[in-house]
């Protein structure tokens, strides 16, 4: 069946880089898959938005970033009604709905699906694909990205992996990273002499202390990489001068690939970050967005039960989200040893390289186009 002549994307940014990170892998997808295709993505936030994209201006209303027309949500469609035209497949991001005047422009003629936040949790396959009928008749399907056959699949390129294992057997692609990024030599030295490498990009509520205290007890050298503004309360460094941390700018989608692919361990927040420190096949402890009643305990318990670590790896990433320091330190502490480290990273890429053989998100999408596209 054809692929949809248009597709429009709606993203409203509400943990600052979380949502239009997804959105932004999204479209860039589905440009590279659907050549002929023409793709919008409506954003309300373009600050957030430039933060981890390329060539993205937070002054333009309307532009065109390798092939896609990014619209600035709220801000061009009085200008230009023409905007409102309806694409062929409608996604909103997480169930942001979009604008009033272009929902009631809408047809049976559009396929409408409500991309939903990524769990592993078992009631996503009872809904994933459901239709709910809107208050002018028309069907949103929900379509929920997932780990298992029965869901809407993972974000993930083509060609990720093989980018992937080409970094990493590449002996000068760490260290230029890293020089570009402002790293001293005397660590760019210490790295080549097997330090270890940490990346942290963790939610305010983490115990940033403990992991830095863990990090400097072992025998092993280790620089800790963060973002500017992530920890911005990071305590003192431990004495001993075995331990350092540097802070970087902001980088887009590309390079924050590059760096979980670079690092020994990673440690992220959030969707998009977990999926990315998936394909970079290496040990790596997720932080969920925080929700109300400990929602986002019973997402990261969904997806620890699918995953393939041990219950010590599981342990420590449960208390990295929610138990005291003590806990996390006598968690984390046994799994930087040699031999258990060693069968982490084993465990990261068995786990990847398993979900790497499921249809990726993308393909799914565009087959659930085309199932609708027979019912008509």
């Amino acid at each position: 069946m054809p692929a949809p002549a248009s597709i429009d994307i709606f993203c409203r940014v509400v943990d600052n880089y979380g949502d239009i990170g997804v959105c932004w892998r999204l479209a860039r997808q589905l440009a590279a898959r659907l050549a002929t295709s023409t793709i919008r993505l409506w954003v309300d936030d373009l600050a957030s938005f430039a933060r981890i994209a390329r060539g993205i201006s937070t002054d333009a209303p309307l532009q065109t970033v390798g092939r896609i027309r990014v619209v600035k949500w709220d801000d061009v469609t009085s200008r230009d009604p023409g905007l409102l035209q309806p694409a062929a497949m409608v996604i909103e991001a997480f169930a942001c709905s979009p604008p009033e005047a272009y929902v009631a422009r809408m047809s049976d003629r559009q396929l409408w699906l409500n991309l939903e936040y990524l769990s592993a949790e078992d009631w996503v396959e009872s809904c994933h694909g459901l239709p709910s009928i809107q208050p002018n008749g028309l069907r949103k399907f929900f379509f929920f990205p997932g780990f298992t056959p029965r869901t809407g699949g993972l974000l993930r390129e083509g060609d990720l992996l093989a980018r992937r294992d080409r970094w990493q057997a590449d002996p000068h692609a760490r260290p230029d990273l890293l020089s570009r990024l402002g790293v001293e030599a005397a660590w760019l030295d210490r790295l080549q002499a097997g330090a270890r490498l940490v990346y942290v990009f963790c939610y305010p509520q983490a115990p940033l202390e403990a992991l830095l205290r863990t990090l400097a007890s072992t025998r092993q050298e280790t620089l800790v990489l963060m973002a500017q503004g992530v920890g911005p309360n990071t305590p003192p460094l431990p004495a001993g001068g075995r331990l350092a941390l540097h802070r970087h700018e902001f980088v887009d989608q590309d390079t924050f690939d590059q760096l979980l692919w670079s690092a020994d361990l990673n440690l992220v927040r959030g969707e998009d970050s977990l999926l990315r420190a998936i394909w970079a096949a290496r040990p790596m402890i997720w932080q969920p967005y925080r929700q109300e009643d400990a929602l986002h305990l019973q997402k990261l318990d969904a997806w620890l039960a699918r995953s393939p670590y041990s219950p010590e790896i599981r342990r420590v990433m449960q208390a990295w989200n929610g138990g005291s320091d003590a806990e996390f330190e006598s968690a984390l502490a046994p799994l930087l040893a040699p031999a258990a480290f060693a069968q982490w990273q084993h465990s990261a890429r068995a786990g990847c390289d398993t979900l790497a053989r499921e249809d990726d998100l993308v393909t799914r999408l565009l087959a659930f186009h085309a199932k609708q596209h027979q019912t008509r």
